[in-house]
C-alpha cells in the first residue's frame, strides 16, 4: 500500500495525469454478496467488481426471465401461452424462447427422450413436494404418459415471427433447464459490465463461475454429499475462469413410502422415478442450459449411456452410485477432490 501511494504522489508531482481507466484499474475490486429466492430456488451471488453492486439487478433479471419466458404457471409467459394453445394451432414466441427450446429439444433428441420437456403433467401427478405425497396409481401414470413426448413439439417461423405448436393435451415445462438458463443470462449480463473482474453465482443446483478472484486463486465449486446433510460435501471442483456446473440428485426432492425413496427425476419412458443405480450426477458443460439438461438426462440414462452422451457434447461429469462409488470423467479427474468419507473415486474412461 505504501509503494502504491508513493507511485501516485510521484505521478502527481511530475504532472502526469491518470486517465479514468487507469484509476479504475488501480482500485481493488469490491466484494458484493447476496442471497435471495427466485425461480423457485435459492440464488446466491458473489461478485468482484470495481463498479456498482449489480447483485440486485441479477435477481431482477432472473425474475424477468422466469415470468416473461419460462414459467408454465404464468399465463402471460411464452411457455404459458404455448401450453394454453396446445391443440389449437401456433403460438407466437420471442426469439429468446425459441433459442431455449431449440437447445432443449436437441438434448431430448440426443438422449433419445431420457430428457423430455413435456413431462410436466407427470411431475404434477407425482407432486413430490406436496405436504403428504404418495405414489400415484399405475392407471393415472399411464394416462399421463400418453400426453408426453418431445416429438409433439413443432417449431417454425413465418415472416420473421417465431412460433411453437403443441399437440392437444401436451404441455412444456422447462424447469429441468431453467436454473441453467438463469446462469447463462447472468453470464451475458455480467460480461457487459467491464468493471466486473469475477463472479460465482449459484441458481439452485446450477453454478456459474466467471472471470477470476482478485487474488487469482481458483474457484472452488462444492458438490453436496448425496447421502449427507445439506452442509456436508461429497467433494470440491477446482476450476479456472468461466464454467457452468449442474448437479441432479435423488436427495433434492423426494419422499419415502414403504421404505423406498421416490424422487422427482422421472424417467419419461416409465413415468416413475429414474432407477439406474445413480444417486447424483454433476455435469460441467458448454453453457448452463446444456449442463442442467445433461445432468438430468445422464441421471435417467445411467452411467454408461450417460457418459456416451457427455462425450457427444464434449462435456465432463461425475457419477455417484448407490454403492458410494464416484466415477469421474478423465477431463475432471485432476480438478476433483473427494471430501466425504465412505466413498471411493474411480476414473471413468470413454
Amino acid at each position: 500500500m505504501k509503494n502504491k501511494w508513493m507511485v501516485l504522489l510521484f505521478l502527481a508531482a511530475t504532472g502526469i495525469l491518470l486517465s479514468g481507466c487507469s484509476q479504475e484499474a488501480a482500485r481493488e475490486p469490491e466484494i458484493y454478496d447476496k442471497s435471495d429466492i427466485v425461480m423457485g430456488t435459492v440464488v446466491t451471488e458473489r461478485i468482484y467488481t470495481r463498479g456498482e453492486d449489480a447483485s440486485s439487478e441479477i435477481i431482477e433479471l432472473l425474475s424477468e426471465i422466469e415470468h416473461r419466458y419460462l414459467s408454465w404457471r404464468e399465463e402471460d409467459s411464452d411457455i404459458g401461452k404455448i401450453n394454453q394453445q396446445a391443440g389449437k394451432g401456433q403460438a407466437p414466441v420471442d426469439e429468446q424462447t425459441m433459442g431455449y427450446l431449440e437447445q432443449t429439444l436437441q438434448i431430448a433428441e440426443k438422449s433419445q427422450g431420457a430428457f423430455d420437456p413435456t413431462i410436466g403433467e407427470l411431475s404434477l401427478l407425482w407432486d413430490v413436494e406436496a405436504e403428504n405425497p404418495k405414489v400415484p396409481s399405475e392407471k393415472k401414470i399411464n394416462q399421463r404418459l400418453q400426453n408426453r413426448g418431445y416429438e409433439k413439439i413443432r417449431m417454425g417461423s413465418d415472416g420473421g415471427q417465431d412460433w411453437v405448436e403443441l399437440e392437444d393435451q401436451c404441455s412444456i415445462d422447462l424447469g429441468a433447464v431453467g436454473k441453467g438458463i438463469g446462469c447463462d443470462e447472468t453470464a451475458k449480463f455480467l460480461k457487459e459490465d467491464k468493471q466486473v473482474q469475477g463472479a460465482v453465482i449459484a441458481v439452485g443446483g446450477s453454478i456459474l463461475t466467471l472471470g477470476s478472484k482478485p487474488d487469482e486463486t481458483s474457484w472452488k465449486v462444492a458438490i453436496r454429499d448425496p447421502r449427507g446433510t445439506q452442509e456436508e460435501l461429497l467433494g470440491v471442483l477446482d476450476l479456472e475462469g468461466e464454467n457452468y456446473v449442474s448437479t441432479s440428485g435423488d436427495y433434492e426432492k423426494y419422499f419415502m413410502q414403504d421404505g423406498k425413496r421416490y424422487h422427482h427425476i422421472l424417467d419419461p419412458s416409465t413415468g416413475y422415478p429414474a432407477d439406474t443405480g445413480l444417486i447424483s450426477v454433476t455435469v460441467l458443460g458448454e453453457n448452463g442450459l446444456v449442463s442442467d439438461g445433461l445432468s438430468t438426462a445422464c441421471f435417467v440414462l445411467g452411467m454408461k449411456k450417460g457418459a456416451e452422451l457427455l462425450e457427444e457434447y464434449q462435456a465432463e461429469g461425475i457419477f455417484v452410485n448407490e454403492e458410494k462409488q464416484v466415477y469421474v470423467t478423465e477431463g475432471l479427474m485432476e480438478n476433483f477432490e473427494l471430501a466425504a468419507s465412505g466413498y471411493i473415486v474411480f476414473p471413468l474412461s470413454s
